[in-house]
């Protein structure tokens, strides 16, 4: 079976195609830095390489590039879409109404509609990609993978914010947690290369920052809340944040609501410390001296380090922590600066490992140190080709 997965994150696109269930990836790629002009655009299989920097607008028009280059009549891997017999799609907010993955219909898809406010960067885009696939692979079942099923764990006293209950039994305001499929993924490679049951915090650092506090596989206190938009500083996100800013901002600086929330989501973050959302250019800038960039990195790692500190507290102890997604994978740069100065929590880091860059699991902790310190690249493709395979062979 050729399953066909597209992961649409804020500003990025990945896919893979993949036989299932011998797990054989056809070909795969990425676009990244969807909305600026010089969005990189990637198509790999055994054969070919594409690689090319131009124009990307918008999500639509990357997904339309993602099937043009699958049926190139010189370099592509299919005859026509109908040899493809599902898509799956990374959707990012589920609500109360999804904790499982589900073959896509009308329903389907107004419900991931009606949670676009709570995920504005994400669920737009997801439903974009449902709808191009749906027009281009026509054949396909279409199937949504949400990224808040794992976190369906958590325990009441994680979930449940201290605001009057019938919010939460009426209006379902409650902690969903994000970024599960990749969490998921993760947790299980790090409880098989330690071969035992683990008190692990993963730490997915890309555009869009989470952490959680895993225990024998199962979430039990994650990052973002019940939208994608706390937590973590992130690309564009400003992360936790005193509610009282809002209102603030409101009553007296004269903002909208709508202006307040484009600020939060939109400005924020390490473009709004920096005027770059993208890591790459604020690690470069940085060391060129520029004070901004170096702070607005101190500052994000200081807000992981405090999490770090939370989640050893609620786990009652720490046997791994996981770096992994674009920037927990590629920056060393980051992941020293989490890792220093938290000797007390057993975590160490050897700096000559740090540095090494490899596309399978590895440590860069210290031989001494009692925490390991990973790094795991994620595979939200092959959790989500996995989920379908299983779903449309129950």
């Amino acid at each position: 079976m050729k399953i066909l997965i597209i992961n649409s994150g804020s500003s990025s696109i990945k896919y893979q195609l993949m036989v299932m269930p011998e797990n054989e990836v056809i070909c795969s790629g990425m676009i990244d830095r969807i909305g600026l002009e010089t969005s990189n655009v990637t198509f790999k299989t055994a054969s070919n390489s594409i690689e090319e920097t131009l124009p990307i607008p918008t999500h639509k028009v990357g997904l339309q590039k993602v099937a043009n280059m699958l049926l190139d009549a010189e370099k592509g891997v299919i005859k026509s879409t109908s040899e493809i017999t599902a898509v799956g799609h990374r959707v990012v907010h589920g609500g109360s109404d999804f904790s499982d993955t589900v073959k896509i219909d009308e329903k389907v898809k107004s419900k991931i509609k009606q949670l676009f406010e709570l995920a504005p960067l994400h669920n737009p885009a997801n439903l974009e990609g449902i709808n191009v696939a749906e027009e281009i692979f026509s054949t396909a079942e279409q199937v949504a993978v949400f990224d808040t099923a794992f976190h369906q764990t958590m325990p009441e006293t994680a979930y449940k914010y201290a605001i009057p209950n019938y919010l939460l039994t009426e209006n379902k305001v409650r902690v969903y947690g994000f970024h599960g499929t990749s969490h998921k993924y993760v947790s299980e490679k790090v409880i098989d290369y330690l071969d035992q049951n683990s008190k692990i915090i993963t730490i997915h650092l890309g555009n869009g920052c989470s952490m959680a506090a895993i225990k024998d596989g199962k979430c039990m206190d994650t990052t973002m809340g019940f939208s994608p938009s706390n937590g973590l500083i992130m690309g564009t996100r400003a992360g936790d944040i005193d509610q009282s800013v809002i209102f603030y901002m409101i009553k007296n600086l004269d903002y909208s609501p709508d202006e307040v929330n484009a600020i939060l989501l939109k400005q924020s973050g390490m473009l709004g410390l920096t005027g770059y959302s993208d890591l790459r250019d604020i690690e470069s800038e940085a060391e060129k001296g520029n004070k901004d960039c170096q702070l607005a990195l101190l500052m994000n790692a200081y807000r992981i380090k405090k999490t770090i500190g939370a989640y050893t507290a609620v786990l009652n102890g720490l046997d791994a922590i996981v770096f992994t997604a674009g920037i927990g994978e590629n920056s060393s740069y980051m992941r020293k600066l989490v890792c220093t100065d938290m000797e007390y929590f057993g975590i160490e880091l050897e700096d000559e490992k740090n540095q090494i860059r490899s596309k399978s699991i590895r440590e860069i902790n210290k031989a001494n140190s009692k925490a390991k310190v990973l790094v795991i690249p994620t595979d939200e493709e092959y959790e989500i080709a996995n989920q379908v395979y299983h779903l449309l062979n129950s």
